[in-house]
């Protein structure tokens, strides 16, 4: 007995097949995109530590047109790292890291508070466009099949019903992710919006990329600050050994 259209119902199956795990991973992708999202706004921390730079930079370009700024470029974070005072060898990144671990300590772990930032970095939303796509057309063309093998007769009869089951499941399924999908171009607008970009010129993509290498640079600036300082006390704590050995031969002498 021959079967109808063979190839549109492999194809079918195919994707039956692969739904579970399809979905599974692409609604992992979206909460983490959403959690991300969340994650940076709701960062106190995050927000305490570009209020400082912004004064910073205000410090810096006191009487000048752009001493008196309300916001910064998200890209400026990056340039810290290769700005240095007229006056100074310390970039603009080690004395933040430095003024903070000195007045408010508390912030230097801010990284802390994005979690999911780095894994979402590698998330595309073009592809995640792609993906939803993928989903939906792949169960209207279910749909498809189905109605075309009401004309099949007894030898679809069984595929019929698989498929009318399949379906009764994956519309649910694909509703729910197609609502959270909505969310997250949402989300990631309002995160550009978050530090006044435009989103149509500066994307999600572009804001967590940032914001990671930030947070790379800022901890490896504390970091060699932290270790610069340690080597300053240990050269102290040295010279400091020397002159009390030499005040010790001193009264040595002077006792003699």
């Amino acid at each position: 007995m021959k079967v109808p259209r063979v190839e549109s119902k492999l194809i079918v199956f195919s994707f039956k097949i692969q739904f579970v795990s399809q979905t599974r991973d692409f609604r992992k992708s979206l909460d983490t995109v959403n959690t991300a999202c969340d994650e940076v706004r709701k960062s106190v921390k995050l927000k305490e530590v570009m209020k400082r730079i912004l004064y910073l930079g205000n410090t810096l370009n006191q009487g000048t047109a752009r001493g008196s700024a309300i916001g910064f470029k998200l890209d400026s974070l990056l340039k810290l790292i290769d700005t240095r005072a007229s006056n100074s060898k310390m970039t603009l990144m080690h004395y933040l890291c430095k003024v903070l671990a000195s007045k408010t300590p508390e912030l230097l772990d801010f990284h802390q508070d994005l979690v999911r930032m780095e894994s979402a970095s590698k998330i595309q939303l073009k592809s995640l466009a792609e993906e939803m796509q993928a989903i939906t057309k792949g169960l209207e063309k279910v749909k498809q099949e189905l109605r075309a093998s009401e004309n099949d007769g007894p030898v679809s009869e069984v595929f019929r019903k698989t498929l009318k089951e399949f379906i009764g499941v994956s519309e649910t399924e694909v509703a729910s992710l197609t609502s959270l999908y909505a969310a997250v171009g949402k989300n990631a607008d309002a995160l550009a919006l978050y530090f006044g970009e435009d989103p149509a010129r500066c994307p999600f993509e572009q804001v967590t990329a940032t914001l990671l290498n930030f947070v790379r640079m800022f901890r490896r600036a504390h970091d060699e600050n932290c270790k610069q300082a340690e080597l300053e006390r240990k050269k102290a704590q040295k010279e400091a050994e020397m002159e009390k050995a030499k005040g010790i031969n001193l009264t040595k002498k002077t006792s003699k």
